[in-house]
């Protein structure tokens, strides 16, 4: 079953969190940003490129985020990314709703009562 819009919505909604959170720590290119979702999920989150630089330049375009370019430790240029003010409200807004979403989802899935 192809995915509905809401089900995109839920699907970019949850990267752009993700990508925030990873900024709040300091700035980062898209490399290091997409390493640092697949080494904290443990490997289970494999965010691609064509999924993250459309998300950055989304973000970006909307003042979630900056951009610059500089040097990576290998002394290759690359566009890091910083987290604005306005994504650190985002982030903390979005964060609020993912628990709360992740929360009640996790009680039907763990239901022990069957529907009255």
């Amino acid at each position: 079953m192809p995915p509905t819009a809401a089900d995109l919505d839920l699907l970019q909604g949850t990267l752009d969190v993700m990508v925030l959170k990873s900024l709040s720590w300091g700035p980062m290119h898209g490399f290091g940003i997409a390493k640092w979702i697949r080494q904290t999920t443990d490997e289970i989150l494999q965010i691609d490129d064509g999924a993250l630089y459309p998300a950055l330049h989304r973000m970006e375009h909307r003042g979630l985020i900056g951009a610059d370019w500089g040097l990576t430790e290998n002394n290759r240029r690359a566009k890091y990314y910083t987290l604005t003010p306005k994504g650190r409200q985002q982030l903390r807004a979005r964060a609020a709703s993912w628990d709360l979403y992740s929360r009640a989802v996790s009680k039907v899935i763990h239901a022990t009562a069957q529907p009255a």
